[in-house]
């Protein structure tokens, strides 16, 4: 779909347009003579949906880049993003004893042994943390599965589920495990809490391990790259830009979750588009961060 304002398919916001603005960027700065004492790289890197930075860890951790600073182009609808909440991917996983479903008292239904606990994980959502900026932790059943010999005339032996953790300032993988472990119905199905791990291949073949944690960040809002960014946005259009945060993740959790290295996000699209059945983005948006883009560097130079 396409119409003089918008483009319209899978991957328009979520990250087709931030790469093509990426790329008319470097022949923007060429065209204009905007080289100076720098090195600007453009990255497309893979698997960012699977497992969120896993591309970063490997770039930084085997690659030997590491860069100052990090323009992330992700959807922000050409605002200024400094940070977002972290996330992790937990498994519960509780045992039953089959038998025959016509008595199903001979043995332990684990759906049933379920039950109790996703009652408690609902409860254990509406206490989580809480920050200013970041806002509230949270968690969500995303998956369940269950084992048994048939469909009819049995009673199931397993149930598993999997829990979307997102993880707001200040809370930590290790307290997000023990805070599901200390529940009593948790306790009472002598149930095993985990956190998954991620060793799928890449397109390449490559696989390269990590555990299914992705940490939350932030940059304060009065760090010189934040400030290059706004002042880059001021000089371009003459007005102050939003400051604001993303509520999905991005490979900001290695960036700057893992590695420390500051990381702003300003992107084309809007965050909702991002997996919406009819995904859009503005040509008003490709042009917009296509500029900036191309004036950051020379901001970040002037602002350091």
């Amino acid at each position: 779909m396409e119409t003089d304002e918008l483009i319209g398919g899978r991957g328009t916001s979520d990250q087709e347009g931030g790469m093509a603005s990426m790329v008319y960027a470097g022949k923007i700065i060429k065209d204009l003579g905007l080289e100076d004492e720098y090195t600007l790289l453009v990255t497309g890197t893979v698997q960012e949906e699977d497992c969120d930075g896993l591309c970063w860890q490997y770039i930084i951790e085997q690659s030997g880049i590491r860069p100052e600073f990090v323009v992330s182009t992700e959807p922000t609808d050409c605002q200024v993003y400094r940070g977002q909440r972290g996330r992790m991917e937990i498994r519960i996983d509780v045992q039953g004893v089959s038998c025959h479903g016509s008595a199903p008292e001979r043995g332990d239904n684990a759906i049933f042994k379920m039950g109790p606990i996703l009652g408690e994980l609902q409860e254990l959502s509406q206490r989580l943390g809480y920050d200013e900026f970041l806002g509230k932790g949270t968690l969500t059943v995303s998956e369940i599965f269950f084992t048994s010999p048939s469909r009819p005339c049995a009673v199931a032996d397993s149930c598993a589920v999997s829990i979307d953790r997102r993880l707001t300032w200040g809370e930590t993988w290790e307290g997000a495990l023990d805070e599901i472990r200390a529940l009593p119905a948790v306790q009472k199905a002598n149930a095993v809490v985990s956190m998954y791990n991620y060793d799928r291949p890449s397109w390449t073949g490559l696989v390269y391990p990590t555990e299914c944690y992705f940490p939350t960040w932030k940059v304060e809002e009065d760090h010189f790259t934040v400030k290059a960014l706004v002042n880059a946005y001021e000089g371009l259009f003459g007005k102050a830009p939003v400051v604001d945060k993303w509520t999905f993740s991005t490979n900001g959790v290695s960036i700057m979750g893992r590695h420390g290295i500051p990381v702003i996000g300003f992107g084309p699209g809007k965050e909702p588009e991002a997996h919406a059945p009819n995904e859009k983005t503005w040509k008003s948006h490709l042009v917009t961060c296509a500029a900036m883009y191309a004036a950051i560097p020379l901001s970040w130079l002037a602002t350091e």
